[in-house]
Protein backbone atom coordinates (compact mmCIF):
# COMPACT_ATOMS: atom_id res chain seq x y z
CA UNK A 1 0.00 0.00 0.00
CA UNK A 2 2.67 2.54 0.97
CA UNK A 3 6.32 2.92 0.75
CA UNK A 4 8.22 5.62 2.86
CA UNK A 5 10.34 7.06 2.31
CA UNK A 6 8.74 7.65 -1.07
CA UNK A 7 12.01 8.15 -2.48
CA UNK A 8 13.03 4.33 -1.95
CA UNK A 9 13.28 2.73 -5.48
CA UNK A 10 12.14 -0.58 -5.51
CA UNK A 11 11.97 -2.98 -8.62
CA UNK A 12 8.38 -4.44 -9.29
CA UNK A 13 9.68 -8.49 -8.38
CA UNK A 14 11.15 -7.13 -5.11
CA UNK A 15 7.70 -5.77 -3.65
CA UNK A 16 5.98 -8.46 -5.03
CA UNK A 17 8.47 -10.83 -3.27
CA UNK A 18 7.82 -8.02 -0.19
CA UNK A 19 4.37 -8.76 -0.42
CA UNK A 20 4.22 -12.25 -0.21
CA UNK A 21 7.15 -12.38 2.35
CA UNK A 22 5.09 -10.48 5.02
CA UNK A 23 2.56 -12.35 6.16
CA UNK A 24 2.28 -16.18 7.27
CA UNK A 25 1.90 -18.59 4.60
CA UNK A 26 0.42 -21.41 6.49
CA UNK A 27 -3.15 -21.24 8.17
CA UNK A 28 -2.42 -19.88 11.39
CA UNK A 29 -5.52 -19.97 13.54
CA UNK A 30 -3.65 -17.21 16.19
CA UNK A 31 -4.96 -13.64 16.59
CA UNK A 32 -3.24 -11.08 17.88
CA UNK A 33 0.45 -9.42 16.68
CA UNK A 34 3.62 -11.50 15.40
CA UNK A 35 7.11 -10.70 14.12
CA UNK A 36 9.24 -12.51 11.87
CA UNK A 37 12.49 -11.96 9.92
CA UNK A 38 12.90 -12.64 6.33
CA UNK A 39 16.44 -12.02 3.84
CA UNK A 40 15.28 -11.29 -0.15
CA UNK A 41 18.03 -11.40 -3.00
CA UNK A 42 18.31 -7.69 -4.53
CA UNK A 43 16.36 -7.95 -8.27
CA UNK A 44 17.09 -5.73 -11.15
CA UNK A 45 20.60 -4.82 -11.43
CA UNK A 46 23.24 -3.55 -8.71
CA UNK A 47 21.39 -0.62 -7.14
CA UNK A 48 24.22 0.14 -4.09
CA UNK A 49 23.21 2.40 -2.12
CA UNK A 50 26.07 5.24 -1.94
CA UNK A 51 26.66 5.29 1.73
CA UNK A 52 29.02 8.27 2.90
CA UNK A 53 31.12 6.26 4.59
CA UNK A 54 33.13 4.95 1.56
CA UNK A 55 32.69 1.29 2.75
CA UNK A 56 34.40 2.45 6.42
CA UNK A 57 31.53 0.57 8.07
CA UNK A 58 32.40 -3.02 6.68
CA UNK A 59 35.95 -2.46 7.29
CA UNK A 60 35.11 -1.70 11.13
CA UNK A 61 32.21 -3.92 11.75
CA UNK A 62 32.59 -7.43 12.71
CA UNK A 63 32.56 -9.48 9.25
CA UNK A 64 29.16 -11.43 10.53
CA UNK A 65 27.30 -7.75 10.63
CA UNK A 66 28.56 -6.28 7.65
CA UNK A 67 26.16 -4.50 5.09
CA UNK A 68 25.08 -6.73 2.28
CA UNK A 69 25.35 -5.94 -1.10
CA UNK A 70 23.22 -8.12 -2.75
CA UNK A 71 19.99 -8.77 -0.50
CA UNK A 72 17.88 -6.62 1.58
CA UNK A 73 16.83 -8.00 5.26
CA UNK A 74 12.73 -7.79 5.72
CA UNK A 75 11.44 -7.33 9.56
CA UNK A 76 7.83 -7.38 9.86
CA UNK A 77 5.38 -6.53 12.47
CA UNK A 78 2.13 -9.01 11.54
CA UNK A 79 -1.23 -7.61 12.95
CA UNK A 80 -4.41 -10.09 12.76
CA UNK A 81 -7.74 -9.09 14.15
CA UNK A 82 -11.35 -9.75 14.22
CA UNK A 83 -13.37 -7.05 12.41
CA UNK A 84 -16.72 -7.38 10.95
CA UNK A 85 -16.37 -3.96 8.63
CA UNK A 86 -13.48 -5.97 6.55
CA UNK A 87 -14.70 -8.70 3.78
CA UNK A 88 -13.13 -11.53 5.30
CA UNK A 89 -14.04 -10.93 8.81
CA UNK A 90 -10.61 -9.70 9.93
CA UNK A 91 -7.41 -7.10 9.65
CA UNK A 92 -4.69 -8.37 8.71
CA UNK A 93 -1.37 -6.02 8.21
CA UNK A 94 1.78 -5.79 8.14
CA UNK A 95 4.39 -3.13 8.33
CA UNK A 96 7.74 -3.86 7.63
CA UNK A 97 10.98 -2.94 7.90
CA UNK A 98 13.63 -3.35 5.15
CA UNK A 99 17.63 -2.65 5.66
CA UNK A 100 20.59 -3.98 5.00
CA UNK A 101 22.06 -4.64 7.66
CA UNK A 102 21.29 -7.56 10.07
CA UNK A 103 20.39 -5.53 13.02
CA UNK A 104 17.44 -8.16 14.06
CA UNK A 105 17.23 -6.99 18.18
CA UNK A 106 17.37 -3.19 16.97
CA UNK A 107 14.84 -3.00 14.31
CA UNK A 108 12.55 -5.46 15.77
CA UNK A 109 12.74 -3.64 19.10
CA UNK A 110 11.99 -0.38 16.56
CA UNK A 111 9.01 -2.11 15.31
CA UNK A 112 7.30 -2.65 18.94
CA UNK A 113 7.14 0.77 19.50
CA UNK A 114 5.94 1.94 15.83
CA UNK A 115 3.93 -0.66 14.38
CA UNK A 116 0.96 -0.26 17.06
CA UNK A 117 1.12 3.42 16.76
CA UNK A 118 0.77 2.99 12.78
CA UNK A 119 -2.08 0.73 12.27
CA UNK A 120 -3.62 3.13 14.76
CA UNK A 121 -2.91 6.39 13.05
CA UNK A 122 -1.46 5.32 9.62
CA UNK A 123 0.52 7.57 7.41
CA UNK A 124 1.31 10.71 9.42
CA UNK A 125 3.00 7.96 11.88
CA UNK A 126 5.41 7.08 10.28
CA UNK A 127 6.36 10.58 8.66
CA UNK A 128 6.58 11.58 12.16
CA UNK A 129 8.85 8.08 12.67
CA UNK A 130 10.66 8.91 8.96
CA UNK A 131 11.92 12.62 10.45
CA UNK A 132 13.45 10.87 13.96
CA UNK A 133 15.11 8.20 12.07
CA UNK A 134 16.42 10.65 9.19
CA UNK A 135 18.37 12.39 12.34
CA UNK A 136 19.96 9.17 13.75
CA UNK A 137 23.69 9.02 13.68
CA UNK A 138 25.22 6.28 11.03
CA UNK A 139 25.78 3.35 12.64
CA UNK A 140 29.72 3.28 13.62
CA UNK A 141 31.28 0.08 15.29
CA UNK A 142 32.33 -0.03 18.67
CA UNK A 143 30.19 3.36 19.20
CA UNK A 144 27.12 3.95 21.58
CA UNK A 145 24.40 5.33 19.99
CA UNK A 146 21.41 7.16 21.43
CA UNK A 147 17.99 7.10 18.90
CA UNK A 148 15.04 8.86 20.23
CA UNK A 149 12.44 7.80 18.15
CA UNK A 150 8.86 8.45 19.72
CA UNK A 151 8.95 10.25 22.84
CA UNK A 152 11.75 6.94 23.77
CA UNK A 153 15.83 7.02 23.47
CA UNK A 154 16.38 2.95 22.34
CA UNK A 155 20.41 2.83 23.62
CA UNK A 156 22.83 0.59 22.07
CA UNK A 157 26.11 -0.31 21.42
CA UNK A 158 27.15 -1.20 17.49
CA UNK A 159 30.05 -4.22 17.80
CA UNK A 160 33.31 -3.23 16.42
CA UNK A 161 35.91 -6.18 14.84
CA UNK A 162 38.29 -5.11 17.54
CA UNK A 163 36.09 -6.50 20.40
CA UNK A 164 36.85 -9.33 21.77
CA UNK A 165 34.78 -12.01 20.76
CA UNK A 166 32.35 -13.45 23.36
CA UNK A 167 33.09 -10.65 25.45
CA UNK A 168 29.70 -9.04 26.38
CA UNK A 169 29.13 -5.90 25.70
CA UNK A 170 30.33 -3.20 27.93
CA UNK A 171 27.95 -1.48 30.47
CA UNK A 172 28.99 1.74 29.58
CA UNK A 173 25.26 2.71 29.80
CA UNK A 174 23.61 6.02 30.04
CA UNK A 175 26.25 7.96 31.41
CA UNK A 176 24.24 11.31 30.18
CA UNK A 177 21.58 10.20 32.96
CA UNK A 178 19.02 10.73 29.83
CA UNK A 179 15.71 11.39 30.96
CA UNK A 180 13.00 9.00 30.82
CA UNK A 181 15.58 6.51 31.08
CA UNK A 182 16.52 4.58 27.41
CA UNK A 183 15.42 1.91 26.22
CA UNK A 184 19.03 -0.12 26.72
CA UNK A 185 19.44 -3.22 24.21
CA UNK A 186 21.87 -5.51 25.24
CA UNK A 187 22.67 -6.33 21.72
CA UNK A 188 21.92 -4.80 18.36
CA UNK A 189 21.50 -8.63 17.16
CA UNK A 190 22.12 -11.51 19.26
CA UNK A 191 18.88 -13.50 19.78
CA UNK A 192 18.02 -15.68 22.70
CA UNK A 193 19.83 -18.80 21.41
CA UNK A 194 19.07 -20.81 24.37
CA UNK A 195 14.89 -20.00 23.59
CA UNK A 196 15.83 -20.58 19.69
CA UNK A 197 17.79 -23.92 20.16
CA UNK A 198 15.42 -25.41 23.08
CA UNK A 199 14.08 -28.30 21.33
CA UNK A 200 16.95 -29.41 20.06
CA UNK A 201 19.89 -29.08 22.29
CA UNK A 202 21.11 -32.30 22.66
CA UNK A 203 21.95 -31.82 18.80
CA UNK A 204 24.12 -28.67 18.95
CA UNK A 205 27.04 -30.23 18.04
CA UNK A 206 25.44 -31.86 15.05
CA UNK A 207 23.83 -28.25 13.89
CA UNK A 208 27.37 -26.68 14.33
CA UNK A 209 29.07 -29.30 11.97
CA UNK A 210 26.00 -28.72 9.34
CA UNK A 211 26.44 -25.37 9.53
CA UNK A 212 29.86 -25.24 8.68
CA UNK A 213 30.86 -27.10 6.07
CA UNK A 214 27.77 -25.48 4.25
CA UNK A 215 25.27 -28.05 4.20
CA UNK A 216 21.72 -27.41 2.69
CA UNK A 217 18.47 -27.33 5.83
CA UNK A 218 15.35 -27.08 5.53
CA UNK A 219 14.09 -25.78 9.17
CA UNK A 220 9.76 -26.55 8.91
CA UNK A 221 8.56 -24.49 11.80
CA UNK A 222 4.81 -24.18 12.44
CA UNK A 223 5.40 -20.38 12.26
CA UNK A 224 7.51 -17.57 10.38
CA UNK A 225 8.61 -16.32 13.47
CA UNK A 226 9.64 -20.01 14.63
CA UNK A 227 11.37 -20.32 11.36
CA UNK A 228 13.22 -16.96 11.28
CA UNK A 229 14.35 -17.37 14.50
CA UNK A 230 16.02 -20.91 14.35
CA UNK A 231 17.77 -20.06 10.86
CA UNK A 232 18.94 -16.53 12.28
CA UNK A 233 20.15 -18.75 15.49
CA UNK A 234 21.86 -21.41 13.17
CA UNK A 235 23.82 -18.87 10.57
CA UNK A 236 24.98 -17.02 14.03
CA UNK A 237 26.37 -19.94 15.69
CA UNK A 238 30.10 -19.64 13.80
CA UNK A 239 30.41 -16.15 14.66
CA UNK A 240 33.12 -15.41 14.86
CA UNK A 241 33.71 -16.90 11.62
CA UNK A 242 31.29 -15.65 8.63
CA UNK A 243 28.56 -18.13 7.42
CA UNK A 244 29.52 -17.23 3.62
CA UNK A 245 26.52 -19.51 2.23
CA UNK A 246 22.96 -18.29 1.27
CA UNK A 247 20.32 -18.26 3.82
CA UNK A 248 16.33 -17.98 4.02
CA UNK A 249 14.75 -16.96 7.36
CA UNK A 250 11.84 -17.59 5.80
CA UNK A 251 11.02 -18.92 2.46
CA UNK A 252 7.34 -18.96 0.87
CA UNK A 253 6.55 -21.55 -2.49
CA UNK A 254 5.80 -17.58 -4.07
CA UNK A 255 9.14 -16.97 -4.14
CA UNK A 256 11.11 -16.36 -7.43
CA UNK A 257 13.79 -18.96 -6.82
CA UNK A 258 11.52 -21.62 -5.59
CA UNK A 259 12.07 -23.54 -8.44
CA UNK A 260 15.78 -22.96 -8.01
CA UNK A 261 15.53 -25.12 -4.71
CA UNK A 262 13.01 -27.56 -5.86
CA UNK A 263 14.58 -28.80 -8.58
CA UNK A 264 15.37 -32.14 -8.53
CA UNK A 265 17.64 -32.15 -11.33
CA UNK A 266 20.90 -30.92 -9.81
CA UNK A 267 22.29 -31.21 -5.77
CA UNK A 268 20.33 -28.97 -3.55
CA UNK A 269 22.21 -25.65 -3.35
CA UNK A 270 24.30 -24.65 0.14
CA UNK A 271 21.63 -23.06 1.60
CA UNK A 272 19.54 -22.75 5.00
CA UNK A 273 16.25 -22.40 4.38
CA UNK A 274 13.25 -21.71 6.69
CA UNK A 275 9.57 -22.49 6.04
CA UNK A 276 6.28 -23.17 7.03
CA UNK A 277 4.00 -24.27 4.47
CA UNK A 278 3.23 -28.44 4.58
CA UNK A 279 3.33 -28.21 1.04
CA UNK A 280 7.56 -28.10 1.22
CA UNK A 281 7.57 -31.67 3.04
CA UNK A 282 6.82 -33.23 -0.62
CA UNK A 283 8.84 -30.63 -2.65
CA UNK A 284 12.01 -30.54 -0.27
CA UNK A 285 12.11 -34.52 0.54
CA UNK A 286 15.62 -34.82 -1.48
CA UNK A 287 17.35 -32.27 0.47
CA UNK A 288 19.59 -33.75 2.80
CA UNK A 289 18.87 -32.41 6.38
CA UNK A 290 15.35 -31.49 7.43
CA UNK A 291 14.95 -30.17 10.99
CA UNK A 292 11.46 -30.52 12.24
CA UNK A 293 10.14 -28.15 15.13
CA UNK A 294 6.98 -27.28 16.95
CA UNK A 295 5.94 -23.93 18.58
CA UNK A 296 8.76 -22.44 20.98
CA UNK A 297 7.32 -22.46 24.27
CA UNK A 298 9.24 -21.04 27.27
CA UNK A 299 8.40 -24.18 30.22
CA UNK A 300 10.62 -24.27 33.79
CA UNK A 301 11.65 -28.09 32.53
CA UNK A 302 14.41 -29.30 29.69
CA UNK A 303 11.77 -28.62 26.74
CA UNK A 304 11.56 -32.49 24.89
CA UNK A 305 14.02 -32.79 22.84
CA UNK A 306 13.54 -34.00 18.81
CA UNK A 307 15.29 -37.21 17.74
CA UNK A 308 17.42 -37.83 14.86
CA UNK A 309 15.48 -39.66 12.30
CA UNK A 310 16.32 -40.98 8.86
CA UNK A 311 14.78 -39.43 5.79
CA UNK A 312 12.35 -42.08 4.36
CA UNK A 313 10.69 -41.35 7.65
CA UNK A 314 9.48 -37.77 6.44
CA UNK A 315 5.68 -37.96 5.83
CA UNK A 316 3.19 -35.84 4.69
CA UNK A 317 1.77 -33.25 6.91
CA UNK A 318 2.03 -35.14 10.21
CA UNK A 319 5.70 -35.10 10.28
CA UNK A 320 7.25 -34.99 14.08
CA UNK A 321 9.22 -32.85 15.12
CA UNK A 322 12.75 -34.28 14.45
CA UNK A 323 16.40 -33.64 12.57
CA UNK A 324 15.61 -36.02 9.36
CA UNK A 325 19.31 -37.15 7.98
CA UNK A 326 21.82 -39.19 7.44
CA UNK A 327 24.64 -37.32 8.77
CA UNK A 328 27.01 -38.79 11.03
CA UNK A 329 29.08 -36.25 13.53
CA UNK A 330 32.60 -36.13 12.74
CA UNK A 331 33.42 -35.40 16.69
CA UNK A 332 31.29 -36.61 19.79
CA UNK A 333 28.75 -35.03 21.73
CA UNK A 334 29.53 -32.61 24.40
CA UNK A 335 27.87 -33.66 27.46
CA UNK A 336 29.05 -31.42 29.68
CA UNK A 337 26.98 -28.84 28.23
CA UNK A 338 23.81 -30.32 28.64
CA UNK A 339 24.43 -30.56 32.26
CA UNK A 340 25.25 -27.04 32.56
CA UNK A 341 22.39 -26.23 30.67
CA UNK A 342 20.18 -28.66 33.09
CA UNK A 343 21.69 -27.31 36.08
CA UNK A 344 20.76 -23.97 34.65
CA UNK A 345 16.84 -25.12 34.63
CA UNK A 346 16.45 -26.71 37.39
CA UNK A 347 18.07 -23.63 39.15
CA UNK A 348 15.77 -21.35 37.11
CA UNK A 349 18.50 -19.39 35.91
CA UNK A 350 17.75 -16.54 33.36
CA UNK A 351 17.37 -17.41 29.55
CA UNK A 352 19.88 -14.64 28.98
CA UNK A 353 22.61 -16.82 30.91
CA UNK A 354 21.96 -20.24 29.56
CA UNK A 355 22.27 -18.33 26.31
CA UNK A 356 25.65 -17.15 26.76
CA UNK A 357 26.89 -20.09 28.66
CA UNK A 358 25.78 -21.70 24.79
CA UNK A 359 27.01 -18.71 23.03
CA UNK A 360 30.50 -19.14 24.53
CA UNK A 361 30.22 -23.35 24.01
CA UNK A 362 29.80 -22.41 20.14
CA UNK A 363 32.57 -19.80 20.28
CA UNK A 364 35.02 -21.80 21.68
CA UNK A 365 34.37 -24.99 19.47
CA UNK A 366 35.10 -22.90 16.45
CA UNK A 367 37.88 -21.07 17.88
CA UNK A 368 39.27 -24.70 18.60
CA UNK A 369 38.46 -25.33 14.98
CA UNK A 370 40.10 -21.96 13.31
CA UNK A 371 42.88 -21.43 15.27
CA UNK A 372 45.24 -24.15 14.01
CA UNK A 373 43.88 -22.85 10.19
CA UNK A 374 44.46 -18.99 11.66
CA UNK A 375 48.34 -20.41 12.52
CA UNK A 376 48.82 -22.06 9.22
CA UNK A 377 47.93 -19.50 7.10
CA UNK A 378 50.39 -16.53 9.19
CA UNK A 379 53.13 -19.11 7.86
CA UNK A 380 52.44 -18.12 4.69
CA UNK A 381 53.64 -14.83 5.26
CA UNK A 382 56.81 -13.94 3.31
CA UNK A 383 59.55 -13.02 6.16
CA UNK A 384 59.68 -9.41 6.98
CA UNK A 385 63.29 -9.31 5.89
CA UNK A 386 62.51 -10.19 2.45
CA UNK A 387 60.77 -7.28 1.45
CA UNK A 388 62.87 -4.59 0.29
CA UNK A 389 62.08 -0.64 -1.34
CA UNK A 390 63.13 -1.54 -4.94
CA UNK A 391 61.60 -4.43 -5.58
CA UNK A 392 57.66 -5.85 -5.80
CA UNK A 393 56.69 -7.41 -2.48
CA UNK A 394 56.85 -11.42 -2.62
CA UNK A 395 54.05 -13.34 -2.74
CA UNK A 396 52.03 -15.15 0.11
CA UNK A 397 53.13 -18.52 -0.91
CA UNK A 398 50.18 -21.28 -1.74
CA UNK A 399 48.03 -22.43 1.00
CA UNK A 400 48.71 -26.55 0.89
CA UNK A 401 45.90 -28.60 2.70
CA UNK A 402 48.49 -31.46 3.08
CA UNK A 403 51.06 -29.25 5.02
CA UNK A 404 48.02 -27.64 6.88
CA UNK A 405 47.05 -31.45 8.00
CA UNK A 406 50.76 -32.36 9.31
CA UNK A 407 50.41 -28.94 11.68
CA UNK A 408 47.61 -30.64 13.40
CA UNK A 409 49.40 -33.40 15.06
CA UNK A 410 51.43 -31.11 17.91
CA UNK A 411 48.89 -27.98 17.15
CA UNK A 412 45.86 -29.09 16.38
CA UNK A 413 42.22 -28.10 17.84
CA UNK A 414 43.48 -31.34 20.58
CA UNK A 415 45.23 -28.40 22.19
CA UNK A 416 42.05 -26.17 22.97
CA UNK A 417 38.88 -28.41 22.83
CA UNK A 418 38.37 -31.42 25.01
CA UNK A 419 35.96 -32.74 22.60
CA UNK A 420 37.49 -36.37 20.40
CA UNK A 421 36.55 -37.53 17.07
CA UNK A 422 37.52 -37.32 13.62
CA UNK A 423 39.19 -33.33 13.18
CA UNK A 424 41.14 -34.08 10.27
CA UNK A 425 37.82 -35.39 8.72
CA UNK A 426 35.91 -33.00 9.48
CA UNK A 427 38.65 -29.92 8.10
CA UNK A 428 39.09 -32.03 4.74
CA UNK A 429 35.07 -31.48 4.42
CA UNK A 430 35.23 -28.17 5.09
CA UNK A 431 38.02 -27.23 2.80
CA UNK A 432 34.72 -28.08 0.13
CA UNK A 433 32.62 -26.43 1.73
CA UNK A 434 32.09 -22.27 0.36
CA UNK A 435 32.59 -21.50 4.52
CA UNK A 436 36.64 -22.11 3.58
CA UNK A 437 36.53 -20.34 0.92
CA UNK A 438 34.90 -17.19 2.26
CA UNK A 439 37.73 -17.27 4.92
CA UNK A 440 40.66 -17.82 3.02
CA UNK A 441 39.69 -15.22 0.45
CA UNK A 442 39.38 -12.98 3.46
CA UNK A 443 42.52 -13.48 5.28
CA UNK A 444 44.48 -13.62 1.44
CA UNK A 445 43.42 -10.16 1.17
CA UNK A 446 44.01 -9.07 4.25
CA UNK A 447 47.75 -10.71 3.97
CA UNK A 448 48.05 -9.04 0.76
CA UNK A 449 47.06 -5.61 2.05
CA UNK A 450 49.77 -6.04 4.71
CA UNK A 451 52.47 -6.69 2.45
CA UNK A 452 51.88 -3.65 0.39
CA UNK A 453 51.70 -1.73 3.82
CA UNK A 454 55.35 -3.25 4.71
CA UNK A 455 56.57 -2.76 1.48
CA UNK A 456 55.29 1.31 1.42
CA UNK A 457 57.01 1.66 4.72
CA UNK A 458 60.25 -0.17 3.14
CA UNK A 459 60.47 2.18 0.81
CA UNK A 460 59.92 5.11 3.28
CA UNK A 461 62.97 4.30 4.82
CA UNK A 462 65.42 3.56 2.03
CA UNK A 463 68.01 6.17 0.89
CA UNK A 464 66.34 7.20 -2.30
CA UNK A 465 69.12 9.89 -3.62
CA UNK A 466 71.78 6.93 -3.57
CA UNK A 467 69.31 4.50 -5.18
CA UNK A 468 69.39 7.40 -8.10
CA UNK A 469 72.95 8.49 -8.58
CA UNK A 470 73.57 5.44 -11.18
CA UNK A 471 70.03 5.11 -12.57
CA UNK A 472 68.93 6.34 -16.22
CA UNK A 473 65.98 8.64 -16.59
CA UNK A 474 63.55 6.03 -17.84
CA UNK A 475 64.48 3.62 -14.93
CA UNK A 476 64.00 6.78 -12.69
CA UNK A 477 60.61 7.65 -14.39
CA UNK A 478 58.90 4.45 -13.93
CA UNK A 479 59.80 4.85 -10.33
CA UNK A 480 58.10 8.25 -10.23
CA UNK A 481 54.89 6.46 -11.71
CA UNK A 482 55.43 2.91 -9.82
CA UNK A 483 55.18 4.88 -6.41
CA UNK A 484 52.18 7.07 -7.71
CA UNK A 485 50.22 4.27 -8.39
CA UNK A 486 51.18 2.53 -5.07
CA UNK A 487 49.76 5.68 -3.46
CA UNK A 488 46.80 5.87 -4.87
CA UNK A 489 45.97 2.16 -4.37
CA UNK A 490 46.96 2.63 -0.76
CA UNK A 491 44.71 5.52 -0.59
CA UNK A 492 41.89 3.70 -2.33
CA UNK A 493 42.29 0.33 -0.50
CA UNK A 494 42.64 1.91 3.06
CA UNK A 495 45.54 -0.37 3.48
CA UNK A 496 46.80 -0.47 7.30
CA UNK A 497 49.29 2.18 6.25
CA UNK A 498 50.32 5.38 9.00
CA UNK A 499 49.18 8.75 7.28
CA UNK A 500 52.63 10.10 7.72
CA UNK A 501 54.23 7.00 5.73
CA UNK A 502 52.06 8.23 2.52
CA UNK A 503 53.10 12.09 2.93
CA UNK A 504 56.62 10.54 3.07
CA UNK A 505 56.29 8.92 -0.19
CA UNK A 506 54.46 11.72 -1.55
CA UNK A 507 57.41 13.95 -0.83
CA UNK A 508 59.89 11.75 -2.78
CA UNK A 509 57.82 11.82 -5.64
CA UNK A 510 58.18 15.31 -5.76
CA UNK A 511 61.93 14.90 -4.75
CA UNK A 512 62.26 12.54 -7.44
CA UNK A 513 60.70 14.83 -9.97
CA UNK A 514 62.93 17.84 -9.34
CA UNK A 515 66.13 16.08 -10.15
CA UNK A 516 65.05 15.01 -13.30
CA UNK A 517 65.38 17.85 -16.41
CA UNK A 518 62.26 20.01 -17.17
CA UNK A 519 60.75 18.89 -19.87
CA UNK A 520 60.72 15.23 -18.37
CA UNK A 521 59.39 17.19 -15.22
CA UNK A 522 56.39 19.08 -17.01
CA UNK A 523 55.14 15.40 -18.48
CA UNK A 524 55.49 13.71 -15.36
CA UNK A 525 53.40 16.85 -13.10
CA UNK A 526 51.24 17.04 -15.84
CA UNK A 527 50.42 13.25 -15.45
Amino acid sequence: QLVYPYDFRLTEKEKTSICYLSFPDSYSGGLGDTQFSFRLRQSGGQRTAHYEDGGEYNREAPLTLQRETAHYFGYVYFRQVKDSSMKRGYFQKSLVLVSRLPYVNLFQSLLQLIAPEYFDKLEPCLEAVCNEIDQWPPPVPGQTLNLPVMGVVIQVRIPSRVDKPGSSPVKQFNQENLLPAPLVLPSVHELDLFRCFQPVLIHIQMLWELMLLGEPIVVMAPSPTVSSEMVLALTSCLAPLRYCCDYRPYFTIHDSEFKEYTTRTQAPPNIVVGVTNPFFIKTLQHWPHILRVGELRMSGDLPKQVKVKKLAKLKTLDTKPGIYTSYKTFLHKDKTLIKRLLKGIQRKRPSEVQSALLRRHLLELTQSFIIPLEHYIASLMPLQRAITPWKNPPQIRPFRQEDFMKTLEHAGPQLTCVLKGDWLGLYRRFFKSPNFDGWYRQRHKEMTQKLEALHLEAICEADIVAWMKDKSEVEIVDLVLKLREKLVRARCQHLPVKEETLQRVGLYIETIIGSLPEDLQAVLHHH
